[in-house]
């Protein structure tokens, strides 16, 4: 299903044109007893309510496809998490991957630094673009706490629902057999490292350090830049595979 819904190509413009409650469904079966629960609870109520009304008022919100991740990557695939804050909030950026944009789409500095970092680690050059679909394809979860934003607005949605639901998919993912390597880059994400570690203590692999922004990256307390997440998550997950090219 994914394969057919979501190819190569960018979505024009990647603005929200559907209701929200329309895309719910966009995901891979093992997340929807999820993304249902919360859809039926007050915060996804209200949420969606939000979402639908701005959107009906004129509003622009990014991304088209706000539970792209979850479709791409199901519960059952997933073998490394990396955290995100907020979708990119400019026209033809977010594209429902964190960190990611569309090809054709110039990376955003904080994508850039990942790839500095990739290099530094692993050697790997930079691929020239910013989409991280091979990524999500491997069992790579890239994954915003909130999944929409409006144009020129950080954090617009922020605090209104989402969190509600991506907390709980964190928590299904926290409670699995199988350890899972949780790349938690700024206090956004590190803030998840409690949940995680309450529901199964010592069983994740936590990789914590600066966000890569070029306001962070490189500096203390753990600068991004030579924090070594990726060749560490590739001693935990035989077989991951960062290139992009």
């Amino acid at each position: 299903m994914a394969g057919d819904l979501f190819g190569q190509a960018a979505l024009p413009g990647n603005r929200l044109t559907r209701p929200l409650g329309e895309l719910l469904a966009d995901t891979a079966p093992d997340w929807q007893p999820m993304v249902q629960a919360w859809r039926a609870s007050a915060a996804g109520q209200a949420l969606v309510a939000h979402v639908d009304g701005r959107r009906e008022a004129g509003a622009t919100i990014y991304p088209g496809e706000p539970l792209r991740a979850l479709a791409l990557t199901p519960l059952a695939a997933v073998k490394v998490v990396i955290l995100g804050q907020d979708p990119y909030h400019g026209p033809g950026q977010a594209e429902g991957l964190s960190f990611s944009v569309p090809p054709g789409v110039k990376p955003p500095r904080s994508l850039g630094n990942i790839f500095v970092e990739l290099q530094r680690d692993l050697g790997l050059k930079p691929p020239g673009h910013g989409h991280l679909l091979k990524w999500a394809q491997r069992g790579v979860l890239l994954l915003n706490t909130s999944l929409t934003v409006e144009d020129g607005q950080p954090g617009s949605h922020a605090k209104r629902g989402w969190e509600a639901l991506t907390d709980a998919l964190i928590l299904a993912l926290a409670q699995r057999a199988a350890p899972t390597v949780f790349m938690l880059w700024g206090g956004h994400a590190q803030a998840k490292a409690g949940l995680i570690e309450q529901a199964a203590p010592g069983r994740h692999l936590l990789l914590q350090s600066n966000h890569p922004s070029p306001l962070s990256a490189r500096r203390p307390p753990v600068p991004f830049i030579g924090c070594g997440h990726f060749s560490a998550a590739m001693a935990a997950v035989p077989g991951l595979d960062w290139s992009l090219d």
